[in-house]
């Protein structure tokens, strides 16, 4: 029998009882709540783990990933696999629309006359970069008219793999679709060759967004300063109540007076922060 047969971990291996430890564990490290049905979906994808690891059951790659080794060494990767990276350029463009025509224009307005004239964003959540270089592209246009002004993105995402992605900044034909035509020419640049059918970020815009590994569970976020702009879209739906009201208050907490929140359109606010102003639907300010 070859090392790789003997390799071949029965789905059965996970039993209820021990799904239960892993759906409980994965909520307690990032907030993600994993339903009974979600079962066949976590082995599927815990089992590339086990099979990059030599490790041949489900049972003894659990007692590795809570030990402190595993979770030192192990973790990003058991988050990686669980968690979802599906975004797009221009996903929702109601939301980059109210950006050009109502948000930013009021912050400008607001830091008029005053010693700071840089814009701060964060995307949180951005996976593999789609969301943060799309905001990138709508700031580039406004500061190209209202020169007085600069602007800086932080990109943020628990899962590493979507971060070294997002930085290397190379798309597909597909994955480009979204982007106008006039931008697709100022801001991506096509690969020849053997990069055929690739496109990648220009410097200029990917110099002004600056990728970190983090946990929204964390009790504090890092950031390099308040922020005038948050998109944290599609991320709510993952979390139980408990932890969307912890979430928002941490977000809210990071916002400048003024700033705005933007949410996914199956998301809402209602019954979890009424600190926010409500906007229009997925759309939030924090009051002045």
């Amino acid at each position: 029998m070859t090392e790789e047969e003997k390799l071949i971990i029965n789905p059965k291996d996970m039993s209820d009882r021990l799904y239960e430890k892993y759906s409980q564990f994965i909520y307690s490290e990032c907030g993600i709540k994993l339903p009974p049905v979600k079962k066949v979906m976590l082995q599927s994808r815990l089992l590339k783990r086990l099979r990059a690891l030599g490790i041949s059951s489900f049972e003894e790659y659990y007692d590795y990933l809570t030990s402190e080794q595993g979770k030192r060494e192990e973790l990003t990767h058991a988050l990686d696999m669980v968690s979802t990276n599906k975004t797009d350029f221009f996903r929702e463009p109601s939301h980059f629309d109210f950006l050009r025509g109502v948000a930013l224009p009021q912050i400008a307005q607001s830091l008029w006359g005053k010693p700071r004239k840089k814009i701060h964003l964060w995307s949180a959540g951005c996976s593999s970069g789609e969301e943060p270089y799309t905001l990138a592209m709508v700031l580039s246009e406004f500061v190209e008219r209202y020169r007085e002004f600069d602007y800086d993105i932080f990109s943020t995402d628990i899962s590493q793999r979507m971060l070294d992605k997002a930085q290397q900044a190379i798309y597909s034909d597909s994955d480009i679709m979204p982007i106008p035509h006039s931008m697709r020419v100022k801001y991506l640049m096509k690969g020849k060759d053997a990069q055929a059918g690739k496109w990648r970020v220009v410097p200029q815009l990917r110099d002004r967004v600056r990728f970190v590994r983090l946990n929204l569970m964390d009790d504090q976020y890092n950031l390099p300063n308040l922020m005038d702009i948050i998109f944290c879209r599609n991320v709510i739906i993952y979390f139980d109540r408990t932890t969307q009201v912890r979430l928002f208050q941490k977000l809210y907490n990071c916002l400048v007076n003024g700033g705005f929140l933007f949410i996914g359109h199956s998301e809402t606010l209602y019954g979890i922060n009424d600190q926010f102003q409500y906007i229009q639907a997925t759309i939030y300010q924090k009051p002045r």
